[in-house]
């Protein structure tokens, strides 16, 4: 009888070693894959032993990179060093005038003090260079190694005998102590030698910090008007000119000349105070953009742990915010600005060119001037990035602004109409007839919206005030653009200051008024700003002040909305309104501000929120072409 035998069956399983083939029948296992099985990686004695050594080999390499770390920073503790003995005198020049003023003399005691001990520190400099690099034993890395080996020798045996394991764990803990301590030791030599140069560093950084107090003083002594601003609006004023000075210094004694550092600082000081007031009185009303900037500034300063008095955790702080600089590099604001430029280049060439690129029978254009301010757009977007971004991280931004700014309405008619064309008939005949054709006529119009208009549309309130405080300052970057029209405005020729005759000021309604409408002299212009916080534009800052002062609630009212409500007025008197039309492209009244009686040499003035919230004298030729009309509020 033939033996009978089961036929062969077979399946396919996924494991970790890969694809594997099992007979069903016979229970054979075969790899289908290419997929070599996976070691085996329990522990044995070789294998843990050389763990053992890998480890101590990584914490070798960690000490390594320590000590590499510590070189680097002695040799640049030796350039700056070098760097600072080599500079001249930092020590300053008074006159026995500045030196007898008593609100100086405190801040001259301490830069003479700074001044002496920085030349103390520098005639202790050795003339001969201290060495930067440590022996090294040419034998360190082979017994390091023969080490290792040997005790990895030991691990091998000692799981075997408890006290052998307990000597080797003592006698590793005991080498590791030694080479600690020996590191301690050559780096505490190496920083010894070091000393004199980083005390140079040290005073020098000293000195120049007395110096920028000692000029701070003496600018608020020859400007009177800066002791009389607010706290804040000091404390960012003193940082500034401290900056100011710490370049100027280290950038007049590059070039060899040790004075113009001091003129460099004291030329600024006065010029940069009058926007550091400005800014200081303005961010003090902003408690509501403040608030968050402020508590994380200050949740920093408690996480980071810093060991400083109350006042200077407070000046810093607040200085920080005050200064409402934009923390973006300069090349990233250049680009942005570039970048935008590109984008009405490109605009302009479309429409200078359009007959050319397109074929119609007539063409009507009204175009808009391509134009816009740059701190406006920069202004934009560092309060939208919350004051620093990059040129990749705004350039969805950029086209989204330009998209609001620019409208382009390209608008195509046409009419059916007739030419006269000669024909021949069948005998030869001439004789004319009407053929109708179409008539393609496109009317091309471009709306600049003004980029300045844009931000009340795409912001909230925060961001709004960010917006109208990076305004105000012009992010304390003037320099950018110097020809733009804002520093003119804000920085080169600010507002004339207006004091209102007395007898107006008898009339109590007209006072309540303007004590609440000169709160906010200075303000930037901000396009549907409506209260503090925000800044105004012209109607918010008339519908603000009339409510807030008690005398008459309107809510918020737009300029044709205020002249609604108010009484039509031939003999106005100080506390009307005054509005104008045409100002800008809108129907009916398009601003309006506070009469505020005659002037001195009998020129009518007027308060409004014109680009900042000025006095302005109402009888100028720009005024009287736009002027419509005085109007008497609905006083309670």
């Amino acid at each position: 009888m033939k033996e009978w035998k089961a036929s062969e069956k077979g399946a396919q399983k996924m494991t970790r070693d890969g694809a594997i083939s099992v007979n069903m029948v016979t229970g054979e296992t075969s790899h289908v894959s290419d997929r070599a099985p996976e070691q085996d990686y329990s522990p044995s004695g070789d294998s843990t032993a050389l763990a053992r050594t890998a480890l101590h080999h990584l914490d070798d390499r960690r000490v390594r990179k320590s000590q590499r770390k510590k070189r680097r920073n002695r040799r640049k503790a030796y350039r700056e060093g070098t760097a600072a003995n080599s500079r001249p005198s930092s020590r300053l020049q008074f006159t026995e005038e500045e030196r007898a003023a008593p609100e100086l003399q405190k801040a001259i005691r301490k830069s003479d003090k700074a001044a002496d001990k920085l030349d103390a520190v520098r005639a202790a400099v050795p003339e001969k260079q201290p060495s930067l690099h440590q022996p090294v034993n040419p034998l360190a890395r082979p017994l390091q190694e023969i080490g290792h080996a040997a005790h990895a020798k030991v691990h091998e045996v000692e799981q075997e005998n408890v006290g052998v394991e307990a000597g080797h764990l003592t006698e590793r803990g005991m080498e590791k102590a030694v080479r600690y301590g020996n590191r301690k030791l050559q780096n505490w030599q190496a920083d010894r030698k070091l000393k004199p140069w980083r005390e140079v560093s040290s005073a020098e950084q000293a000195a120049v910090q007395a110096n920028a107090d000692a000029l701070y003083q003496k600018a608020l002594r020859e400007n009177p008007q800066l002791a009389a601003s607010n706290l804040i609006s000091r404390m960012w004023q003193k940082k500034k000119l401290q900056k100011q000075y710490a370049a100027a210094y280290r950038a007049a004694h590059s070039a060899g000349d040790a004075a113009a550092a001091a003129q460099t600082a004291a030329k600024g000081a006065k010029k940069s105070a009058d926007a550091a007031k400005k800014a200081g009185e303005f961010v003090s009303k902003h408690k509501k953009a403040f608030l968050i900037v402020g508590g994380i500034g200050l949740l920093l300063v408690m996480l980071l742990g810093l060991l400083q008095s109350c006042f200077s955790i407070f000046g810093g702080g607040v200085s920080s915010i005050v200064a409402s600089s934009y923390l973006s590099e300069d090349s990233d604001l250049l680009a942005a600005e570039a970048a935008y430029c590109a984008m009405e280049d490109e605009l302009r060439e479309y429409l200078d060119t359009y007959e050319q690129t397109h074929d119609y029978d007539e063409y009507h254009f009204d175009l808009d001037e391509i134009k816009h301010d740059p701190y406006v757009l920069l202004s934009i977007l560092s309060a939208l990035h919350e004051g620093q971004f990059t040129i990749d991280q705004v350039q969805d931004d950029l086209q989204m602004l330009y998209d609001k700014q620019y409208i382009l309405t390209e608008t195509v008619t046409t009419e059916t109409r007739y030419r006269t064309e000669t024909r021949t008939d069948s005998e030869g005949n001439e004789y004319e007839v009407d053929v109708p054709y179409t008539y393609y006529i496109c009317t091309v119009e471009l709306e600049n919206f003004d980029l300045s208009h844009v931000p009340v549309y795409i912001m909230d309130t925060e961001t709004l005030s960010m917006y109208a405080v990076y305004m105000s300052t012009l992010g304390n970057r003037s320099d950018l653009f110097p020809s733009s029209g804002y520093v003119d405005k804000y920085i080169t020729n600010p507002p004339e200051d207006y004091e209102i005759p007395a007898e107006y000021l008898s009339d109590e309604r007209f006072a309540a008024l303007i004590t609440e409408a000169e709160k906010y002299l200075g303000y930037p212009y901000v396009w549907g700003g409506s209260s503090p916080s925000t800044s105004f534009d012209c109607s918010g800052f008339v519908s603000y002040v009339l409510t807030n002062s008690g005398l008459c609630n309107t809510g918020r009212l737009g300029a044709q909305g205020l002249y609604n409500i108010s009484t039509r007025v031939s003999d106005p008197q100080p506390g009307d309104l005054v509005f104008f039309v045409g100002t800008y492209d809108t129907a009916g009244i398009s601003h309006v501000g506070f009469y505020v009686g005659l002037d001195e040499a009998g020129n009518p003035m007027f308060l409004h929120c014109g680009d900042p919230i000025q006095y302005t004298r109402l009888n100028t030729s720009y005024w009287q072409q736009h002027f419509y009309a005085y109007g008497r509020p609905p006083y309670d």
